[in-house]
């Protein structure tokens, strides 16, 4: 049995505290106990699987030129953006993205050097100049590393040369760690090629 007394003076307020005190022989009931509610982890992102490495075409004509080239490294895959203001889904740019043993030039045959351990050719049906004045839009050259693209840190990406711009199409080299599963498809303005890090539905990291 508890039993309440009132301590004057106990605090400087309007108010005064009444306290529980209890007495000799009663007893007091315990606290409700608590008990602590792990939140479940969510499930680990999985990547994608079932690209393959076997060629990926589509055949369309396109006169629109190529305006930029540029990368970006994702969880899971590598991604190679070809910009293409003009093209869509409904009338996207051609193209022809393949594994090669070696880059050879399109219209003279040079081999052109590319690192890594293994190389995908691009070949977009965009030129790298406007058709109607011959004024260059993208400004690569043969050989040569694309310009403003930087590869450090990248997981699959290893090197990304400029071929040629030859009979309205744009080639590119693409050097990679190993024969990697990769994806091709199309946005509005823009082509897009993505090479997993792994063949192995790998946890995303």
């Amino acid at each position: 049995m508890r039993r309440w007394f009132i301590i004057p003076g106990a605090l400087a307020l309007a108010a005064t505290v009444a306290v529980p005190v209890t007495l000799a022989g009663a007893t007091t009931p315990a606290a409700p106990a608590t008990r602590a509610v792990a939140a479940a982890a969510p499930a680990p992102e999985l990547c994608p699987v079932g690209w393959g490495s076997l060629p990926k075409d589509l055949n369309s004509v396109n006169s629109q030129p190529l305006r930029n080239i540029r990368t970006g490294a994702h969880p899971c895959y590598d991604r190679l953006v070809l910009d293409v203001p003009g093209t869509s889904t409904g009338a996207p740019a051609g193209y022809h993205v393949r594994y090669v043993t070696a880059l050879h030039q399109d219209g003279s045959g040079r081999l052109l050097p590319v690192r890594g351990g293994a190389i995908i050719e691009i070949v977009v049906n965009a030129p790298s100049y406007d058709p109607a004045t011959g004024a260059s839009t993208y400004p690569g050259r043969g050989g040569q590393p694309l310009p403003g693209v930087d590869l450090t840190g990248y997981r699959t990406f290893v090197d990304a040369r400029f071929g040629a711009s030859f009979e309205g199409q744009t080639q590119i080299g693409l050097g990679v760690r190993a024969r990697l599963p990769f994806r091709v498809y199309q946005l509005d303005n823009r082509l897009v090629i993505d090479v997993a890090h792994s063949w192995n539905a790998t946890t995303a990291r």
